[in-house]
């Protein structure tokens, strides 16, 4: 009976990260001339929506209004513009990859080491948070087929001089613990600050 329960609260948990991307999606594209200019300069080439399993192609998105943390890796940019805890207890973290190389960029090792989130295939499956005064990491939830409650990467990466939009999905920290480092791959740890929803 407590399998039962379980498979069924990881449903309602998978819809509403589907749900939570989906508006996310729709907010992003409201366009708008934005008011304060972000901390950290983004790129602003095309975006190609990376958001679940759709393989469709966004057209270009408006700059975001908050850049919370940037870190730079080989060719590739990733930023982070929103960490919000919600009622659910959980914390979507979202943002843009950007890919500053001249080739197509694979995010292959972005989707963790363990053998079940291999079927995700190239997305932030295998990225964490790690809540450094509480000495917790915490890892991209997943759904009761082993999928991430997270963005998969069309077509595997992200196009020369492109962006893709992706989101992650984590168990939220105790209440009152706001500052953590997100990390994904081998990207440098970027430290960012919860939001409550």
């Amino acid at each position: 009976m407590d399998l039962r329960h379980t498979m069924k609260g990881r449903r309602v948990m998978a819809t509403v990260a589907i749900s939570m991307g989906l508006l996310l999606t729709v907010s992003g594209c409201g366009g708008g001339a934005g008011g304060d200019k972000p901390k950290a300069v983004p790129s602003s080439p095309q975006a190609t929506k990376g958001g679940g399993d759709d393989g469709k192609q966004a057209s270009p998105t408006a700059s975001q209004d908050q850049v919370l943390a940037e870190v730079k890796g080989d060719d590739v940019t990733l930023t982070i513009t929103s960490a919000v805890r919600d009622q659910g207890g959980f914390v979507t973290v979202s943002g843009t990859v950007t890919n500053g190389g001249g080739q197509f960029w694979v995010a292959a090792n972005w989707r963790g080491d363990e053998r079940e989130l291999s079927r995700n295939g190239a997305s932030m499956a295998g990225a964490s948070l790690t809540d450094s005064k509480g000495k917790k990491k915490y890892l991209v939830l997943r759904d009761t087929q082993g999928r991430c409650l997270c963005t998969k990467f069309d077509g595997g990466g992200v196009d020369a001089g492109k962006s893709a939009d992706w989101f992650a999905q984590f168990p939220a920290p105790p209440a009152g613990t706001n500052a953590v480092d997100f990390q994904v791959g081998s990207m440098p740890p970027a430290s960012i600050e919860i939001s409550e929803g």
